[in-house]
């Protein structure tokens, strides 16, 4: 699910990045910077620059050079710290640049790791992997808290949402309001975003590297994800790359599999016995005692992590 346009993304950086009393002083004239006192953040946003993408852009700086500055925030020894155009930086050290055009502000490391996510989300290619871990980073940071516990969290808030858990159960509505705000400002909603972005991340590595390369669309590569042989699931993975594969001549062919069928049936027994359980503890007298109560959190705070795949 892509984000369709939305005018609250225009104002993303001061919905999200800023508070109105703290906004950073910056400068917004472009400065000529040696390329050599530029260093790279220890956490970057972006893990994937294609190939083919990367020479266009460096002949196009061969050719015109640096069109538009990045984006950098002093440091104390005499440096500055990339923080948003990787890619033209990258270009300008490959043609051989001294120096680059860039706009210096100064920021803290949290501010420039938010400006780096929000310039992450807000480009035109990014696929669906790198913008699910983008808007998990920019949670961890709202909310100081760690990825798991986010996650957690958004569990937590959709099992109240459809009454799986009892209002009693801890909650903390800041962070609920917080969540709502960031999701609401990049045109999302959280709880469609837990159903078709999280679960993208519990894919196996190979599959998520090919996402993260834009080189399969992710309905596909859920469906691939399916087969629990490796061998299987490598092959038609290829198989799908190399020939274009359609999303129903991909399912025909994991229907095919016969290793599936068990996997399948052991699954919706499962899923009967969870139903079951569910509907008895709705019904049970837990929730009016205290010792079974916090052991009932302690469980459903193992399940969240069970389920966010830590």
């Amino acid at each position: 699910m892509k984000p369709q346009p939305n005018p609250e993304r225009l104002k993303l950086r001061n919905v999200v990045l800023f508070n109105e009393n703290d906004s950073p002083q910056n400068s917004t004239t472009p400065n000529t910077i040696p390329i050599s006192k530029i260093v790279l953040p220890n956490q970057q946003p972006r893990r994937y620059f294609d190939p083919e993408k990367m020479i266009t852009l460096v002949e196009s700086v061969r050719q015109h050079g640096i069109l538009e500055p990045i984006l950098l925030r002093s440091l104390d020894n005499d440096t500055y710290e990339l923080v948003a155009g990787e890619r033209r930086y990258r270009a300008a050290k490959e043609v051989g640049l001294d120096t680059i055009p860039a706009v210096v502000r100064q920021m803290t490391p949290e501010e420039a790791l938010q400006i780096a996510l929000v310039e992450n989300l807000q480009r035109e290619d990014i696929n669906p992997v790198e913008e699910t871990e983008a808007i998990l980073q920019l949670l961890v940071l709202k909310l100081n808290l760690s990825i798991d516990e986010v996650t957690a969290q958004l569990y937590r808030m959709r099992h109240i949402t459809r009454g799986e858990i009892g209002q009693n159960v801890l909650t903390s509505p800041e962070y609920d309001e917080a969540i709502v705000s960031v999701f609401s400002s990049l045109g999302f909603k959280w709880e469609s975003f837990i159903t078709s972005r999280l679960p993208l991340l519990k894919l196996p590595s190979e599959i998520l590297d090919v996402l993260r390369q834009g080189r399969i669309e992710y309905t596909k590569a859920l469906a691939i994800s399916r087969i629990k042989d490796e061998i299987s699931r490598q092959e038609l993975l290829n198989q799908a790359i190399n020939q274009g594969l359609s999303l129903v001549q991909i399912r025909e062919l994991i229907a095919a599999l016969p290793q599936l069928q068990p996997a399948k049936q052991d699954q919706n027994k499962l899923k009967i016995q969870v139903d079951t359980t569910l509907r008895a503890l709705k019904k049970s007298n837990v929730w009016s005692d205290p010792k079974k109560q916090k052991r009932l959190e302690k469980l459903m705070q193992e399940i969240e992590s069970l389920i966010s795949g830590t």
